[in-house]
């Protein structure tokens, strides 16, 4: 039957670093398990040391293998280059699903997609926004520009997923009501990310996890500590683990703030081992979409301090006391503060463990995605055989 044949599954996003790599790997993991064929398609140019272990870590997942090419994050005539080689690649790996994530990558898939369907190959065409151009503002000329490709690559979309009600939601609000299927599929962790994490002897007060950029916030971070040292009338000490272009910057900043020796800098590792670095995780973010590090940071039995931003109300729910606002350092403050002064405060308020591991399992996540996947592929697939596909449609 058509419904249990093995699919080849191609998934395509830019950066591979922070959360869309994450997804993909489980994703990638989850549905090889499942006798499934996946491949990944990502940029050359980003990511180190770090990456590259968890490339390998994947790599036996990968019946159809890895292909990196150069993908520029800003939109350029490099992008005609870059779609003409990919389009070569996705040929000859033949896929039945291409999945793409960010809008880059959903650019691309859609489009070579597309064009694949001339060739009568009945390729389904999936996107997942993650935050991408939809972190742009609408009053924007950039956003509208960015919103109104959107709307256009819509008519190559079989179906969009959304990984969180509130990216649907922004969805809706930028780019308008989606004229294509759609679906919500939540992040989801493995079983062993359920086991708490304990700290280290030497543990430091507050950890700070992500991409070194300002739309994540360590810029916020690292203002606020040094006001809530004021606030706890002691020095406090941080750690900050995540790459990026802009790590110098912060660096810098710390030590002109005098916080050189009390906030140390590491290289991005896994989030557990993070984990242990400090007693309470902050996520200062000014935008997200449906991020890991929370979720990992909940299933961990770690205390949260976060900006009240995208899908992490619907991870930790809407009432957290943990709360602040995005881009307000005195906000942040306080609650750091507080954490040290009440150590309980924060633990009271997280969610009960049972609930979180039945809503946020990647088996589940999985399992949905693959029938979204035969969704569209059957009715494509009906669809092709009554008729000849002469367009892009």
């Amino acid at each position: 039957m058509a419904s249990e044949k093995p699919l080849r599954i191609l998934h395509c996003f830019r950066s591979p670093v922070g959360g869309i790599f994450r997804h993909v790997r489980d994703l990638a993991e989850e549905h090889a398990k499942a006798g499934h064929q996946v491949g990944i398609l990502c940029d050359s140019t980003t990511g180190g040391t770090y990456e590259d272990q968890l490339f390998e870590t994947i790599m036996p997942h990968l019946a159809l293998g890895l292909t990196r090419l150069p993908i520029r994050r800003s939109l350029g005539l490099s992008d005609i280059t870059t779609a003409v080689k990919t389009f070569s690649e996705v040929k000859n790996l033949q896929p039945d699903v291409l999945h793409g994530h960010g809008a880059k990558g959903g650019a691309f898939v859609r489009l070579i997609g597309s064009r694949l369907r001339v060739s009568r190959s009945c390729v389904a065409r999936f996107y997942s926004p993650h935050g991408g151009s939809l972190h742009y503002s609408a009053g924007t000329l950039r956003g509208h520009a960015y919103f109104a490709i959107e709307r256009l690559l819509e008519r190559w979309t079989d179906s969009l997923v959304f990984v969180s009600d509130y990216e649907r939601r922004t969805y809706e609000q930028k780019v308008g009501a989606p004229r294509t299927e759609w679906r919500l599929i939540h992040n989801g962790l493995r079983a062993h990310e359920f086991e708490p994490v304990d700290n280290n002897p030497n543990a430091a007060d507050f950890l700070y996890i992500g991409m070194m950029r300002d739309l994540k916030g360590p810029d916020v971070f690292i203002e606020a500590l040094r006001r809530a040292e004021r606030l706890a009338g002691r020095p406090l000490r941080g750690v900050m683990v995540g790459d990026g272009e802009d790590k110098p910057r912060y660096q810098a900043r710390l030590d002109a703030l005098g916080l050189g020796t009390r906030v140390t800098m590491r290289d991005a590792m896994p989030a557990r081992d993070a984990f242990a670095l400090a007693r309470t995780v902050v996520i200062p973010s000014r935008a997200e979409s449906m991020p890991y590090i929370v979720l990992e940071a909940v299933a961990a039995g770690k205390p949260v301090i976060s900006t009240k931003v995208g899908g992490i109300p619907e991870i930790v729910g809407d009432g957290f006391a943990g709360f602040v606002p995005p881009g307000d350092s005195e906000a942040l403050a306080v609650a750091m503060a507080r954490a040290i002064a009440e150590p309980e405060w924060l633990s009271a308020a997280m969610p009960t463990m049972d609930a979180f591991r039945a809503n946020f399992s990647a088996q589940t996540m999985a399992e949905r995605m693959t029938e979204v996947y035969r969704d569209c592929l059957e009715g494509r697939m009906r669809d092709s055989s009554n008729s000849h596909p002469s367009s892009l449609s």
